[in-house]
């Protein structure tokens, strides 16, 4: 039972979400310098754990390992995260029950189901004369900020990119000093935290990368397509959660002489721009003639792909990479989401659902957007009659076959590894016969 005192106490609350770090944080940092100590909140939402379909899924034990990390850095603080599992309305009903809550603070998610979620909250709190303040972090950029002159958003990344570029000045790279006033943080002993289990959910076995991208940077453009070669970051993963701020990416990213690596972040916030215009994206074609395509959607390929057994070893070198570690090579993501949706014929959709379901790194607006790039239905997308030649790919990228002997050991025995599930002249006929009927129309 919390004392009377302390439930009288005016407080303000700070909801962590994709932001899980002290430092360099938008909303921490004003909800550390308001008029209030400030307690930490962390909700599992139920409405999203109650809908992933692998208990040992590893995005929920990097999140369930971070909270824990930031306990331990609250501790040294007399503070702690209050940790909820509940859905959000429930979650905050019990807050509010708690404790004299004055003011909310967090910062801006993007994607649909948080705009909807924060929309409905926004009105909770008001009614109970609850202010409820939101910043933007997890971008340097967000919505209608980088917009053509005549104020749309742009819909091709080319110049998209330009007005980035020129609208970038030192302060937006500036960190947040929230560590000057973490002495503002509520006083309290440690909360208990719901275990995994409770969660419903088991511990994975997967290694999650460290945050280490500053020896990428000056060769990332010359070594980023080969798979073999650690040439990537792996940074997706820190992004997606926070535990590493966008502003000190960009600023070290900026520094370098070759852009490359910066370019992959605007990217990013490209697709999250046009998630944030166009949110019926997240579900279909950027262009509404694609919705045509009679897709084939044949369940046994679709398996033969999920599990990296179509007979195409970069396709299948990819797949199991990703089955096997959630990760995947950025060149190679191109090439597995092309074969499926040219390949294949199976509907991006599909694709798409899959990447959310093991990929460290998934975050919606880069996950529907690289996929609509492959299928040729997205914004500024690759025509729909190129269509990547798994085995031109392969002789470029991998020509050692250095990556495909670690995911694809049996290829070299031609009894053990199976033949291609579809002839790519044959498949890539297909293809531009079902997307010229479609277009056509």
């Amino acid at each position: 039972m919390l004392k009377q005192s302390l439930m009288k106490q005016a407080i303000s609350i700070f909801w962590f979400r994709r932001d899980l770090r002290l430092n360099d944080n938008a909303g921490l940092y004003h909800a550390l310098k308001g008029p209030n100590p400030v307690l930490p909140l962390f909700i599992f939402d139920s409405e999203i754990l109650d809908k992933l379909a692998d208990k040992d899924d590893a995005r929920v034990s990097f999140i369930y390992k971070t909270v824990e990390a930031l306990q331990g850095q609250l501790k040294h603080h007399h503070s702690s995260i209050l940790v909820k599992h509940a859905r959000p309305y429930q979650a905050w009903a019990e807050v509010l029950d708690q404790y004299n809550v004055t003011a909310v603070y967090t910062n801006h998610d993007y994607e649909p189901y948080a705009a909807t979620r924060d929309g409905e909250l926004k009105t909770f709190f008001a009614a109970k004369g609850i202010a409820f303040n939101t910043y933007k972090d997890q971008v340097i950029f967000e919505k209608n900020e980088v917009v053509k002159d005549d104020q749309k958003p742009y819909t091709v990344f080319t110049p998209y990119k330009r007005k980035w570029y020129d609208k970038l000045k030192p302060f937006y790279l500036k960190p947040y000093p929230t560590e000057k006033y973490l002495d503002n943080l509520f006083k309290t002993n440690a909360f208990d935290t719901p275990t995994l289990k409770q969660l419903g959910f088991v511990e994975t076995k997967t290694a999650f990368p460290p945050i280490a991208y500053v020896n990428i940077i000056n060769h990332y453009a010359e070594r980023r397509d080969f798979p073999a070669v650690e040439g990537t970051s792996h940074i997706g993963l820190h992004l997606r959660f926070g535990t590493e701020s966008i502003r000190q990416l960009a600023h070290d990213a900026n520094l370098a002489i070759e852009k490359t690596w910066l370019n992959e972040l605007i990217w990013r916030e490209f697709y999250m721009m046009v998630l944030y215009h166009f949110p019926n994206t997240a579900t279909h074609a950027f262009k509404p003639d694609y919705e045509g395509i009679k897709w084939r959607n044949n369940e046994h390929e679709f398996k033969a792909w999920c599990d990296g057994q179509t007979g195409y070893p970069l396709v299948d070198a990819g797949m199991r990479q990703l089955n096997q570690t959630g990760y995947m090579h950025n060149r190679v993501r191109m090439v597995t989401a092309s074969f499926l949706s040219k390949h294949l014929l199976i509907d991006w959709r599909w694709g798409e659902n899959y990447f959310a379901r093991k990929l460290l790194d998934y975050e919606m607006a880069s996950n529907v957007g690289g996929w609509q790039w492959a299928a040729g239905c997205g914004t500024d997308a690759a025509p729909y009659f190129r269509v990547f030649s798994p085995e031109l790919q392969l002789k470029k990228f991998d020509p050692q076959l250095q990556y495909i002997k670690k995911w694809v050991p049996e290829y070299a025995d031609f009894g053990k590894y199976p033949k291609p599930i579809v002839d790519h002249a044959f498949a890539r006929d297909r293809c531009l016969k079902a997307f010229k009927e479609a277009l056509s129309k």
